[in-house]
């Protein structure tokens, strides 16, 4: 089962050497999974204060510097694994660096029936 990870945490609580550290920690898990065949992708979010989110609200655009939520906690990244279950992908999110000093959501994917997005149908 294919699960996300969903990396929220207060942007300013890290100093550049605990962010590089992290990065390291994380980069090393994940060259761990990828050898098990069970990392699928991840990516650290640049800061949020470059987010732009868009709505649309009666067929027209709405475009607004800033993320969707104003929050302590921001989503700085995240993890697609494929695991055998929420347990597995629970230990893997403890494992996590940022586990420890915000939060790692954890969600399943929505199975959807294969499609392939390069035939045009």
């Amino acid at each position: 089962m294919q699960y996300m990870l969903l990396i929220y945490g207060d942007e300013k609580c890290w100093t550049e050497a605990e962010r590089e550290q992290c990065m390291l920690e994380s980069m090393a898990i994940c060259d761990e999974l990828a050898e098990q065949g069970k990392w699928l992708a991840s990516s650290p979010l640049c800061s949020v204060s470059t987010a732009t989110s868009l709505r649309i609200r009666n067929g027209k655009r709405l475009i607004t510097d800033g993320p969707f939520a104003e929050t302590a906690e921001q989503l700085g990244g995240y993890y697609i694994i494929d695991v055998e279950d929420l347990d597995e992908a629970l230990a893997i999110a403890a494992r996590l660096p940022p586990a420890q000093k915000g939060t790692v959501e954890v969600r399943p994917l929505f199975p959807l029936p294969d499609r392939d997005c390069h035939s045009g149908s």
